[in-house]
């Protein structure tokens, strides 16, 4: 049995990275895979059999310490926000994996699976078809794509025979309980404040978040494979969708009304660009509204060429679209009461 490290430091917005939704099912994969896990974050994983290593990922004494004896290291910490200062993403995205990549290397860890966005490869136009595109901090757009391109960057140029890295890229990552992105999706739509940018027409692919882990598990165990190892991997469910009906089904599943109104995508844009000055001086308690990096990702389309993925990690998703709105619609028949608003 040979011991996973699952990595994380400050995530947005608790900072339990192994807490939150995807290293949650991702330390739960790695264990049922049949090996042992620790995690590393800053709070407590609540994942059952793991045992958890407590710090920041910008502490390197800790980081140092979090990855002795490990034989494999599953990096998922990342400051994720659609706003915020250069430094700080810097900090945690880039030299956060630079610190766990060193130390994981010094500990004699064999294989290191870098968990990394399709963003860092996203220049604002569509995407249509793409395989994994090289990561390309110039051009990616927004602190969280560029710091996030960079980090995979440095992840990758570190493989090397007894060293083997492979950079996982999930698209959208969505499921029960997750408040990054179906909670306030959720939260606006039931104020009736989520318009559709250009009409909602753009085809857009996601990931439900049972998915992306098990995708996730299988880069671990494909991190030496000839072909894998070095190289960049987009993880999508294969079911690219409009963004008006993925909105639409997931404000169904949550019992509130979908969008009804549409803003035309040049106007969003120009709007989050001026969202983001002001944000900037003067920033909110939470993620601003809108931003131009979230408008084009509202208003292109982005979907991927899932072969090379798919036959090279020898994995396939076992959770279609429509079931997993099924999920999340249960979920929300069974959750809390405030969940609900």
């Amino acid at each position: 049995m040979q011991r996973a490290h699952l990595a994380s430091g400050r995530a947005h917005p608790a900072g339990n990275g192994a807490a939150e939704l995807l290293g949650r099912a991702v330390a739960r994969g790695v264990l049922a895979a049949g090996h042992e896990v620790r995690t590393f974050q800053r709070g407590v994983s609540g994942v059952e059999r793991a045992v958890d290593a407590r710090g920041s990922i910008t502490d390197p004494g800790a980081v140092t310490a979090a990855v002795e004896g490990v034989g494999a290291v599953i990096h998922l910490a990342a400051k994720v926000s659609f706003a915020g200062r250069p430094e700080e993403f810097d900090a945690v995205n880039v030299e956060g994996t630079r610190s766990l990549v060193e130390a994981a290397e010094r500990a004699g860890a064999a294989r290191f699976v870098m968990v990394s966005s399709p963003s860092v490869a996203h220049a604002g136009l569509s995407i249509t078809g793409d395989d994994a595109l090289p990561a390309d901090p110039a051009r990616a757009r927004g602190e969280y794509a560029r710091s996030k391109a960079a980090a995979e960057l440095i992840a990758l140029a570190a493989d090397r025979p007894g060293f083997s890295v492979v950079a996982v890229r999930p698209h959208i990552v969505w499921g029960p309980g997750d408040t990054q992105l179906i909670e306030r999706i959720v939260d606006r739509a039931s104020r009736r404040r989520l318009p559709l940018l250009g009409g909602g027409l753009a085809l857009i692919d996601t990931t439900y978040v049972d998915n992306a882990a098990s995708a996730i598990v299988a880069a671990l165990d494909r991190a030496e494979a000839p072909g894998a190892h070095g190289e960049s991997f987009v993880v999508t469910n294969g079911e690219p969708r409009t963004v008006a009906e993925l909105l639409a089904g997931i404000c169904a599943a949550a019992g509130v009304p979908a969008p009804a109104w549409s803003v035309p995508a040049s106007i969003a844009r120009e709007a989050g660009g001026l969202i983001e000055r002001i944000w900037a001086v003067r920033p909110g308690r939470d993620e601003p509204p809108m931003t131009r990096f979230l408008a084009e990702q509202l208003s292109t389309s982005h979907w991927y060429d899932q072969r090379r993925t798919r036959a090279l990690l020898a994995w396939q998703p076992t959770i279609g679209l429509d079931d997993g709105l099924a999920r999340l619609r249960q979920w929300y028949a069974t959750a809390p009461g405030d969940r609900l608003s």
